[in-house]
């Protein structure tokens, strides 16, 4: 399981980006964080076509489909959606791994428990 934000585990950065310039201005090898494909499926294409890794906030399963489709290296959303994605993740053999926001460390086991790939801090994103 990946832990995002805890402060005992270094953890890489997600810098989020609005726009291209935001994405050409993150330092190398970052992992940029973009808003659901509703307002950023330019900025998903341009990243899927120079191999930038990044994470998206996804709010529904259909979201999740789409970002795997589109090179996504992770699925940021509320643990409700993390549990019911997680299923259709490990049928479809996802690359995409799917990280459930949280707010509290008693929160990670609750995701570990119910096989969600990772957690992501709220509070650090």
């Amino acid at each position: 399981m990946k832990i995002f934000g805890h402060p005992w585990i270094e953890s890489p950065a997600l810098y989020l980006v609005n726009t291209i310039h935001d994405i050409k201005m993150t330092p190398p090898n970052a992992i940029v964080l973009l808003n659901p494909l509703s307002s950023s499926l330019e900025l998903a294409k341009y990243c899927q076509k120079h191999q930038i890794l990044y994470a998206l906030k996804t709010q529904n399963i259909k979201e999740g489909l789409f970002a795997n489709q589109l090179g996504c290296k992770f699925i940021v959303c509320s643990k409700e959606l993390a549990v019911t994605l997680i299923p259709i993740a490990q049928n479809y053999l996802f690359d995409t791994e799917v990280l459930a926001l949280i707010e509290e460390e008693i929160e990670i086991e609750e995701m570990a428990k119910k096989g969600v790939d990772g957690v992501l801090y709220r509070t650090n994103y």
